[in-house]
């Protein structure tokens, strides 16, 4: 129940197309479903076996907190990049107008973030990218 409404928000609010507004509710949303886990799970079975609803509750209890960490670090891109496009991060005017805008100046860098017990605290450390041998270049869809 808890997989499915968490899935329906990232594909909704954090898949291909994003926002902030979106992004945002997304996080908030999550944060919600993370504890409502939290306060509702309950695992049946024992410890004379392998416990396949425990394996579950575990899943879940990751992807809650992966989704959320998902959700912040595309909040935190401010720009449109591979497979994702930022609403609010379009060329705005020439032969490139209504297309995805890159930010290389910001956000060329590898994102890596430390775990520090939530979501929310979790630390960004980057790593710059070089390209010696290619150029970067904005994209054309049209």
């Amino acid at each position: 129940h808890l997989h499915k409404k968490l899935g329906k928000i990232m594909w909704n609010k954090v898949g291909m197309a994003r926002n902030v507004k979106g992004l945002t509710e997304a996080i908030q949303e999550i944060k919600e479903l993370r504890a409502e886990f939290w306060k509702e799970v309950k695992v049946p079975g024992t410890n004379e076996e392998f416990n396949e609803e425990l394996a579950k509750a575990g899943r879940v209890a990751d992807f809650l907190e992966l989704g959320e960490l998902f959700a912040k670090d595309a909040l935190h891109r401010e720009e449109s990049c591979g497979g994702h496009f930022r609403e609010d991060a379009v060329e705005e005017s020439g032969e490139q107008k209504g297309e995805a805008k890159r930010d290389d100046e910001n956000f060329a860098y590898v994102a890596a973030w430390e775990y520090k017990g939530e979501p929310s605290e979790a630390v960004l450390h980057k790593e710059q990218l070089e390209f010696k041998d290619i150029e970067l270049k904005q994209r054309s869809y049209k």
